[in-house]
């Protein structure tokens, strides 16, 4: 997934503790529910740098940020409580695991050797000592309809539907469908590629002539408006500077332009890998055939990927820190979980994942242990999904939860289908009680709580958590904000994982309905899509119309 360049209301409540037995879990909580967070008035100054860092976890009620009351439910429920320990499963990218923020958070598997080149626990996977690598040395990949069409190509290009029967004519079908979208997203790629470089040029030329009348680099938008224009290019340079300073977000000049640079950047790279049907890196790298279910056992344990500057890790990296990052530690950032293991699953490359990568990540998981997995990942082409659908409803035999983002599109996925699902729009029931789906909120309570890219649907998605600007763990020690309903579903995922900590008999469809029925609604009408004109009720939204929420989530699963 690529972003695009965000009932019955139960708030916050007031809890006590009855303390009884000498258990890790958390004892049962009495609860006085307030009755409706519309109630609340709404946020009319900016976050500061601190409340922007930590949105995530804030409180509606005391923060009127739309966050999942987070520090709240440690403050006044967790408090020095010790839960039980929860795998998660972070199938991803690849996570940095040597991050100051991350290191002590990585699921080991003990039952392993390091490094003497045997299957010691004889699990298929050697020296699989904090997770699998099912890429290889694989980080650019195409989309899946670029495979469909480099695969298809000899048989339907010249080809017509009365040529075909039966699966040949469904696969035909998927072709067309396949061309008609590569045609366009590769249109849009070029022009989006010229828009940013014509603009970042503008902005290179505009940014030396000013830069040279004002004395400086680092000018401020004040500076700017006072700069006496000695010609008219001056004079044109200032005014588009001044246009720039609209769209720059608190930004320099000279930081929006590396924003601008990095545009292009995403959209020449998507050219030359994404789009670019002579790349066939499984074939090249991975020496493995991905539409052959009977090879399970490839790949490598590299779980941050080759890349000695594990840039191709930074996405799972990021996910990992929302989830886990050690809390209280004097260093970057307080993930929502503690209690918690990382296990490390790299499936995921720069393109659209492999669904037999993901079907084998997914049993990986689930036969090491992970009660919690994190899918952060999707696409709208799918070759092999019954593999996929056969390991997500495997997890939900072995009791294992399955919190996935929703996709950054800003579509309607009752009228989309995407994948991985547990549903589909044609075929409403799920395959599964143990698969949910998350989509994404800004921090701005109100009508502009959603974020414009996350896609929605009262059937196939269920639940909306803090997605749009996140700060988290990057690797190399570092940390970024970043967006989309990829950190939505963590930030869930975490909430999921304090369930399952401090609530261990609880199912994972138990959890799922705690987070679903926990959680905070509105009667607000938003709007959806980034589209001004298209507005829903909030409620309309989910299965649950609701927001995630920790202290709810502890509160309701103490009562089950």
């Amino acid at each position: 997934m690529t972003i695009k360049f965000p009932a019955v209301a139960t708030a916050a409540i007031t809890a006590s503790i009855i303390l009884s037995g000498c258990g890790s879990a958390v004892p049962t909580i009495v609860s006085t529910p307030l009755e409706n967070i519309d109630k609340q008035p709404l946020k009319t100054t900016s976050l500061n740098e601190v409340q922007l860092k930590g949105w995530g976890g804030a409180d509606i009620v005391s923060d009127t940020i739309p966050g999942m009351s987070v520090e709240k439910a440690y403050t006044e429920i967790i408090k020095d409580k010790q839960g039980q320990s929860v795998i998660v499963a972070v199938i991803d990218s690849g996570v940095d695991i040597e991050h100051e923020d991350l290191k002590n958070v990585i699921w080991t598997n003990t039952d392993e050797i390091p490094n003497n080149g045997i299957d010691d626990d004889k699990n298929g996977y050697i020296d699989d000592i904090h997770g699998w690598n099912f890429l290889g040395d694989i980080v650019e990949e195409n989309m899946e309809y670029v495979r469909i069409l480099r695969d298809g190509y000899s048989k339907f290009e010249n080809a017509s539907a009365s040529d075909f029967s039966g699966e040949d004519l469904e696969a035909y079908n998927q072709y067309v469908e396949a061309k008609a979208e590569y045609d366009k997203e590769y249109g849009e790629a070029i022009q989006n590629k010229q828009q940013y470089e014509g603009i970042y040029q503008q902005l290179k030329a505009a940014h030396s002539a000013v830069s040279k009348e004002i004395g400086k680099e680092d000018y401020t938008k004040k500076e700017l408006s006072e700069m006496t224009t000695t010609s008219e290019q001056l004079g044109q340079y200032k005014g588009f500077l001044t246009q720039m300073y609209t769209y720059a977000e608190g930004q320099t000049i000279p930081e929006f332009m590396e924003g601008i640079k990095e545009g292009v950047d995403y959209f020449a790279g998507r050219l030359n890998s994404h789009f670019n049907q002579k790349l066939n890196a499984r074939a090249t790298i991975l020496k493995d055939n991905p539409d052959d279910w009977s090879t399970r056992y490839y790949g490598n344990n590299d779980v941050d990927g080759p890349d000695p500057k594990k840039a191709d890790a930074k996405h799972g990296t990021h996910v990992a820190g929302i989830i886990a990052a050690s809390r209280n530690n004097g260093v970057g950032m307080n993930g929502v979980a503690q209690n918690v293991e990382i296990m490390v699953i790299r499936a995921v490359p720069d393109g659209d994942e492999y669904d037999k990568d993901i079907a084998n990540a997914i049993r990986y998981a689930v036969d090491n242990g992970a009660k919690v997995i994190n899918t952060s990942f999707g696409k709208y082409f799918s070759t092999h999904p019954e593999w996929v659908n056969d390991a997500i409803e495997y997890a939900a035999k072995k009791d294992v939860l399955i919190v996935n983002a929703a996709g950054n599109e800003g579509l309607n996925l009752d009228e989309k289908r995407v994948y991985p699902n547990d549903q589909t729009p044609t075929e409403p029931k799920e395959i599964s009680d143990t698969f949910l789906t998350v989509g994404s909120l800004t921090y701005t309570y109100g009508a502009e709580m959603v974020s414009s890219f996350s896609n929605y649907g009262k059937s196939n998605v269920d639940v909306f958590a803090p997605g749009s600007k996140i700060w988290s763990t990057t690797p190399l020690n570092e940390y970024e904000y970043l967006q989309g309903t990829s950190m939505a579903a963590p930030a869930a995922a975490g909430v999921a994982a304090m369930v399952r900590s401090y609530f261990p008999n609880l199912k994972a469809s138990e959890v799922k309905q705690v987070l679903m029925e926990s959680g905070l609604s509105t009667t607000q009408t938003v709007v959806v899509g980034g589209e001004s004109s298209n507005t829903k009720p909030f409620t309309s939204l989910s299965t649950s119309g609701k927001m995630v929420n920790l202290y709810n989530a502890l509160i309701l699963a103490s009562k089950k």
